[in-house]
């Protein structure tokens, strides 16, 4: 079985997360399940419109509770995210400065996940499509001073360009250590970001690895490595994240594919194998 964890500026950081985005009243319990069959990264965000962080925070605190996990166990991963992406249940005054805006937010998620300090504390996406703005800078020197005060033990930055991530790596004082992207096959899995992070010790986190690329899971290709495996698609793709360095995410609500995606670390695909899937777009 390949290692389930690896380590990040001293931090042990498990190599699949857990996603708890659209869960609803279903987030505890499926995040209680997720631990039971094996998952040590739970990601969420302070971000009522997508996700229920308290429910999150509930979960853990049972699994402690039950002997299950020690806090020391668990990978957390959270995020401050601009009113533009939230609904009318804001983790912070709208009225107040940004920087207050990232720091109540997560004091708030401080509160909903019940622990001393966060693993990993997200920008959950720029302010703007292109370029970084005002706003997005005021965020970022937040984060940075609460990293700095030992709460946040890493930063990072989801839904993010290119241009955007080298701008933010230029002037940033301190660097991202992960991204967290949607990933598409169809654009060549995230390429050039994935090649960014992993040449300046960033590591890529994808999301919607199966629901963004529901054409790659059925392509032939797939399929046939799949076929020659013994193992689903589902499971190829995920191992194929795996196998470049990614740390992929799912969010299923079924314990058997929970079982299913972590039986992803037993297995490698061989460099060819690897290759085809990296191509598949222009297959």
């Amino acid at each position: 079985m390949q290692p389930q964890f690896t380590e990040t500026d001293g931090l042990r950081v498990p190599r699949f997360l857990y996603g708890t985005a659209w869960k609803e009243s279903q987030t505890q319990p499926l995040v209680e399940l997720a631990l039971r069959q094996g998952f040590r990264g739970i990601d969420t965000a302070n971000q009522r419109r997508h996700y229920h962080e308290a429910a999150v925070g509930h979960a853990v605190a049972a699994a402690i509770a039950g002997g299950l996990v020690a806090r020391d166990d668990l990978f957390l991963q959270t995020k401050f995210t601009f009113q533009a992406g939230q609904d009318h249940r804001l983790p912070y005054d709208p009225a107040t400065p940004i920087g207050l805006q990232v720091e109540q937010s997560f004091a708030s998620s401080l509160a909903h996940l019940g622990v001393a300090a966060i693993d990993s504390f997200v920008l959950h996406g720029p302010s703007r499509p292109a370029g970084l703005g005002p706003a997005d800078w005021a965020a970022w020197r937040a984060m940075e001073a609460i990293h700095g005060s030992g709460q946040a033990r890493m930063l990072g930055i989801s839904n993010v360009s290119l241009e955007q991530l080298e701008r933010l790596c230029n002037e940033a004082f301190v660097q991202p250590r992960f991204v967290q992207n949607r990933c598409f096959a169809v654009r060549g899995w995230d390429r050039a970001i994935r090649q960014f992070c992993s040449a300046n010790g960033i590591v890529y986190q994808g999301f919607s690895l199966l629901t963004a690329n529901r054409e790659a899971l059925a392509h032939p290709d797939l399929a046939q490595i799949a076929k020659r495996r013994g193992r689903t698609a589902a499971q190829i793709v995920f191992r194929f994240a795996l196998d470049v360095g990614m740390i992929p995410l799912t969010g299923t609500s079924d314990a058997d594919h929970m079982r299913a995606d972590l039986a992803a670390f037993d297995f490698q695909l061989d460099p060819a194998e690897i290759e085809r899937i990296e191509n598949l777009a222009a297959a």
